[in-house]
């Protein structure tokens, strides 16, 4: 099977402080970012509609006073979380919203950053309630988290999804992300 680049090389390039790192992707690397996308999409709605659609109410106390484990770095702030009855009534309602609009938002490309950097907030989040180091600090949650961060970075919204519409919309004459160009950092 042979594969074909389209446009040249797709090419990267990125400086933080006084160090330059770049790269090209494989013309194959779109298809593993889509399907990075629609995996995490995936992932998170069916957890979000499991959550809101189970017999009994979503609730983050019991996990929060329960399941974190004392060794965790934020176990006070998880005590303290599941302590405070706004918060808990905030998390029962964002926690489910949440994985389903970020799930639904990955799925259907749109407002795909915005969407993947929530998923990450969430995945760390976890990483920090699951804590367990025995096999070392990298762990399945740190793992998502970055999954989501490479969807983000990658503009995976572009990628068979509605971003690569709403960008192109025309406002009063004018393409939306020029006359908007902040919107880059929640649309991608």
């Amino acid at each position: 099977m042979a594969t074909e680049q389209h446009g040249g090389p797709n090419r990267f390039e990125t400086t933080v402080g006084d160090v330059t790192i770049g790269g090209e992707a494989h013309s194959l690397s779109a298809w593993f970012v889509l399907a990075l996308r629609l995996m995490m999409g995936y992932a998170f709605l069916h957890a979000g509609y499991g959550k809101l659609a189970a017999a009994e109410p979503f609730g983050a106390a019991g996990y929060l006073m329960n399941a974190v484990p004392e060794a965790s770095p934020l176990y006070g702030v998880f005590q303290w979380m599941g302590t405070t009855p706004w918060v808990v009534e905030f998390l029962n309602v964002a926690v489910p919203w949440g994985e389903l609009l970020i799930g639904l938002g990955l799925l259907v490309g749109a407002l795909t950053r915005l969407a993947a950097f929530w998923g990450a907030f969430m995945m760390l989040m976890f990483y920090f309630s699951n804590w367990d180091v025995a096999h070392g600090f990298i762990n399945g949650d740190f793992a998502y988290m970055l999954v989501f961060l490479a969807v983000a970075a990658f503009g995976a919204g572009r990628i068979l999804g509605l971003d690569a519409y709403i960008e192109k919309m025309d406002v009063d004459g004018e393409p939306l992300l020029e006359r908007f160009p902040k919107l880059r950092y929640v649309l991608g």
